[in-house]
């Protein structure tokens, strides 16, 4: 069941799918060749549909992600965040003109719709948000200052505590959870919300943001057999052009979870949630669904995406074995990504970049622990 037996057959598939039935993909790629440059070679289609697809200002940053994908409506804060975030786009080539418009934006919107967005947090909470309201104003005014000044270090600097702190007020909106997760799957264990998973390895340590808003099936299982212990010395292994390091197979025949209650190997479905749909899509990959170039809540975008392996003929088969996204070669680019829509996405490293990359299969996950957001799992409902 490991990912790197299932996953060239499955790309190959992709593309001859692209390639026969999206006569609208085609359209794209000729129009993107003429405006990049491109041109169609030897090698047929399939290399230019990976490469002239590749959109521009895809999110990579996993802590974005997690923002954008929160279950709330509250276009005011949106538009605050959608600013600042668009920053980043501009800092690294000291464009200063567009960041002092996005500060500018985001000074106005928090002058004149404050009210609208305190007015999003439930009423216990809103002092609360108040406060977190009030220090995002003031960092603003630093921001500006440090614009001004194009003090680039202190705009990073400013710009990361904006975003920590509209995180916050996001999160204090989140009320309840947002669909209903279908009953056949009642029987796995879910999570209803977020939670935050250490891991110590042989090169140090990660930490893992697990999104059960959106994929409360995958990160609910992931989060109890991180709680069972099931990890605790289990080797990586690593995938072919080391695009990801996977692990999570037990030690024996079986590739996957035995549940001790039941004898029976824990099949986990594919899970995917396509913005703007108010529930994941289950069951299929989308390219099996006539969706192609999906937008994802939670997408390959990012260094460190966290998705469930599966067996390349079975949507539905996933169990233990997880990886890690690595996303950086011309198969894989963010924005237009193969993985997208075929592997389940739960959650993103948030810390430990640095021990992720040094990672090999002579390493080993030492144990791994869930050390916040354990209220939000569930447990299945014949336990």
């Amino acid at each position: 069941m490991k990912l790197k037996q299932s996953f060239w057959s499955d790309v190959l598939s992709a593309l001859e799918h692209w390639c026969k039935k999206t006569i609208v993909t085609i359209m794209v790629v000729t129009l993107s060749i003429s405006l990049c440059g491109a041109s169609w070679n030897q090698f047929g289609t399939d290399s230019v549909l990976i490469s002239v697809l590749a959109q521009g200002n895809a999110i990579t940053d996993p802590n974005a992600i997690l923002r954008y994908a929160l279950p709330i409506d509250n276009e005011p804060i949106r538009k605050v965040q959608d600013a600042i975030e668009d920053i980043s786009n501009h800092l690294r080539g000291k464009r200063w003109p567009p960041i002092a418009k996005d500060v500018k934006t985001a000074s106005f919107v928090l002058t004149l719709r404050s009210d609208k967005i305190i007015e999003g947090v439930p009423s216990d909470r809103q002092p609360q948000a108040e406060t977190i309201l009030e220090n995002i104003k003031t960092e603003v005014n630093e921001l500006q200052e440090a614009v001004e000044n194009k003090d680039k270090e202190q705009v990073w600097l400013k710009r990361r505590a904006i975003l920590d702190n509209i995180g916050e007020i996001e999160a204090l909106m989140v009320e309840g959870f947002p669909f209903q997760v279908p009953e056949e799957y009642a029987n796995l264990p879910q999570l209803k919300g977020r939670a935050t998973v250490a891991i110590e390895t042989t090169k140090g340590d990660l930490t893992i943001i697990v999104d059960g808003y959106n994929a409360p099936i995958n990160a609910g299982n992931f989060v109890d057999l991180v709680q069972r212990g099931f990890y605790d010395d289990l080797p990586f292994i690593d995938l072919e052009d080391s695009f990801a390091i996977q692990t999570g197979d037990p030690p024996g025949e079986e590739e996957g979870f035995i549940d001790p209650e039941t004898g029976e190997y824990r099949a986990i479905p594919l899970e995917v949630r396509v913005k703007g749909d108010e529930q994941p899509i289950y069951g299929a990959t989308l390219e099996e669904m006539g969706i192609y170039l999906p937008d994802l809540v939670l997408p390959f975008n990012a260094y460190g995406a966290v998705a469930s392996a599966r067996p390349s003929l079975d949507p539905n088969g996933g169990s233990s074995q997880f990886f890690f996204f690595k996303f950086d070669s011309e198969l894989t680019p963010p924005g237009f990504n193969l993985m997208d829509g075929r592997y389940s996405v739960f959650g993103y490293l948030v810390d430990g970049k640095e021990v992720l990359q040094e990672l090999t299969k002579k390493d080993k996950i030492i144990s791994a622990k869930v050390i916040d957001g354990l209220d939000n799992f569930v447990q299945p409902q014949n336990s």
